[in-house]
C-alpha cells in the first residue's frame, strides 16, 4: 500500500544533515556546557555558535535567544514572563482567538492570577483587523500575543502591521512563529516583534528543542530557576546536542526556504483547486495568505476523525485540527472562531505538505479524497439531520 504523510504541520521528519550535525554532541562532545574543563569548553562553543545561527534567520542578535524545551514552553515563558514582570505597569494582555492552546491557556491561568485578558476576534479568513487591535489596547496594557501562521488553517497575519501599532503603543508584542519558522522570512527588526516562539521539529530538526527570541533590554521573569543557565533566565542543563540540530536545520533552511515555499505553494495551490471541486467543500483560511504547506477544508455531513481514518487506511497520514488537541471531542476553536458551525467544524481535514512531498503523493491524495468523502456522506446520518 502507498504510504503518503501529509501531516508536517504536526512534526516533520528529521533531516539525515541534523542527525549527523547531532552526533558528535552525543558520543564525544557530550559535557556540560557550564563545566569549565575541555569538554564543558566544546559543548559551550558548540551551543553559542548554535545560537548564532538560529538567530541570524530572524535578523536577530545572538544574545537575543534563549533556548528552551519547546515552543509550548517558550509561550509560557512569554506570557507569563511578561506579565508577571511587568504587572506594576499594568495586568491586561490581548490575544487573538486562534492563538495555539500553548498561548490560549497561559492566558486563562494568567486571569486566575488577577490579570485581565482580552480575546481578540478573527474575520472569516482568520485574519484580525488592525483597526479593533488599536482599539482594544489600553494604557495598562502590557502584551500582545498573535500567532504568525495558523497551525490549523494557515493564515498569515500582517505580522509587520501589529508590530507597527504595538510598537507606537509602547506596548510588548509576541508572536508564536512556530508553524512559520524556516517556512517564510521573519525579520523581527523590521516586524517589530519583541518576543518570537520558534522550534526545531516543524523545520527538520529534532523534537524536544525551542527557542525564544526577546528584544535586548525586555523585562521578563524566569520560569524555570536553579543553576542559573540561558542568560539566567532558563535553568536546566542545556540539551547541546539537540540545540546543534536546531542549528543546523536553521542552516539548511537558510539556503533552502525559498525553493522548497515554492514548490508547496505550486502542490498547496493545485490542492485547494482540486479538492474545492467536491461538493459541499469550504476552503478555510485565507486563499493566499497562508504558510506555503498548509491546506484546511470543511466537508459537510461528515465527521472529521471517519475521515484521517479512511485515508489512514488507504496510506495517507493527515489531520483534522492541531496534533496537540487530537484526544478533544470538542471541535475546533480555531474553525469556530471563523464563523463555522460546530458541525462544520467537525467535518474538517489538515493536509500539510513538507520538503519530501512528491507530485505523485499529491496526486495519491487528490486521487482518494473524493471517494472517500462519498462514501462517508452515503453511511452519515448528519445529512438527514441537517437537512
Amino acid at each position: 500500500m502507498k504510504k503518503v504523510y501529509m501531516d508536517y504541520g504536526a512534526t516533520t521528519p528529521t533531516d539525515p544533515r541534523v542527525l549527523k550535525a547531532m552526533e558528535p554532541y552525543f558520543l564525544k562532545y557530550y559535557g556540560n556546557s557550564m563545566s569549565v574543563h575541555s569538554w564543558g569548553v566544546k559543548a559551550k562553543e558548540a551551543l553559542e555558535e548554535s545560537r548564532e545561527r538560529v538567530a541570524s534567520l530572524m535578523n536577530a542578535k545572538a544574545k537575543e535567544v534563549v533556548f528552551t524545551s519547546s515552543a509550548t514552553e517558550s509561550d509560557n515563558f512569554a506570557l507569563k514572563g511578561i506579565a508577571f514582570a511587568n504587572k506594576n505597569k499594568g495586568k491586561h494582555i490581548i490575544v487573538s482567538s486562534i492563538e495555539h492552546h500553548a498561548v490560549l491557556e497561559p492566558a486563562e491561568w494568567l486571569k486566575k492570577q488577577g490579570f485581565e485578558v482580552t480575546i481578540l476576534p478573527v474575520d472569516e479568513y482568520g485574519l484580525i483587523d488592525l483597526n479593533k487591535l488599536e482599539n482594544v489596547i489600553r494604557n495598562d496594557t502590557v502584551l500582545v500575543s498573535i500567532i504568525f501562521g495558523n497551525n490549523e488553517i494557515g493564515v498569515i497575519q500582517d505580522i509587520k502591521g501589529i508590530g507597527k501599532i504595538c510598537r507606537e503603543k509602547g506596548v510588548y508584542f509576541h508572536s508564536d512563529a512556530t508553524q512559520a519558522f524556516g517556512k517564510v522570512p521573519i525579520d523581527v527588526k523590521k516586524m517589530n516583534i519583541d518576543l518570537l516562539t520558534v522550534n526545531a521539529h516543524k523545520m527538520y530538526g529534532p523534537k524536544g528543542v525551542g527557542g525564544l527570541y526577546m528584544r535586548d533590554g525586555i523585562e521578563i521573569e524566569p520560569l524555570i530557576h536553579g543553576g542559573g543557565h540561558e542568560f539566567g533566565l532558563r535553568s536546566s542543563t542545556v540539551n547541546v546536542a539537540g540545540i546543534v540540530g536546531f542549528a543546523k536545520a536553521v542552516e539548511i533552511q537558510k539556503k533552502e526556504m525559498n525553493s522548497d515555499a515554492k514548490k508547496q505553494i505550486k502542490f498547496r495551490d493545485g490542492m485547494i483547486k482540486e479538492i474545492s471541486k467536491i461538493p459541499d467543500s469550504r476552503l478555510n483560511g485565507h486563499a493566499t495568505k497562508r504558510l506555503p504547506n498548509t491546506v484546511n477544508f470543511s466537508f459537510s455531513y461528515i465527521e472529521g476523525e471517519s475521515l484521517i481514518m479512511q485515508l489512514d487506511m488507504k496510506g495517507i497520514a493527515a489531520s483534522t485540527g492541531s496534533a496537540c488537541s487530537t484526544e478533544s471531542l470538542e471541535p475546533s476553536h480555531v474553525l469556530l472562531a471563523i464563523g463555522l458551525k460546530h458541525e462544520e467544524a467537525h467535518g474538517s481535514l489538515r493536509l500539510t505538505l513538507g520538503k519530501y512531498t512528491k507530485k505523485e503523493e499529491v496526486n495519491y491524495v487528490l486521487k482518494v479524497l473524493p471517494g472517500v468523502v462519498k462514501k462517508l456522506r452515503k453511511i452519515s446520518p448528519f445529512k438527514r439531520k441537517w437537512k
